[in-house]
């Protein structure tokens, strides 16, 4: 089943519930996921429909990080959607997980001394690995250390 069909048969079942949170949160995501498919006017993937979760709970967190701290309310609000729409995702890889599949790019591609000039190579194996998985600003940060 693709992940627009279970937001779908979940924000239904938050109005049953009248879970109103939930239910918008849910809406939201539907809408995005809608948009993207008429803007690219083909059938998405559960991979197409994860980025786009992860982009709204991505905008959410950012939204979060730029308001004021007397809009408390608004923070909450967007904490209970972040939530919520981070069950639709899959499973997000830990920091151990990040480091073997470093660990694994680097054994592929030969590099036992990892230089600035490997960067772009490793990040172009890596990142197909981890897509969806984990979170880019993370694995860079992981990566970084590799360089010290």
């Amino acid at each position: 089943m693709s992940k627009e069909l279970q937001i779908r048969e979940a924000m239904f079942a938050a109005m049953k519930a009248g879970d109103k949170d939930r239910k918008e949160a849910l809406n939201l995501l539907m809408a995005a996921i809608k948009q993207v498919r008429v803007d690219t006017r083909k059938d998405l993937t559960e991979d197409d429909e994860n980025g786009i979760i992860a982009k709204e709970v991505k905008q959410l967190k950012e939204a979060n990080a730029m308001a004021a701290p007397s809009r408390q309310e608004f923070i909450d609000r967007n904490n209970k959607f972040i939530a919520i729409m981070s069950e639709f995702l899959p499973q997000q890889m830990s920091e151990d997980e990040i480091r073997a599949t470093i660990e694994k790019v680097l054994a592929d591609l030969e590099i036992t001394a990892p230089e600035g000039k490997h960067k772009g190579l490793i990040m172009k194996n890596l990142m197909p690995l981890v897509k969806g998985k984990a979170d880019g600003r993370l694995v860079n940060d992981i990566l970084a250390t590799y360089f010290a």
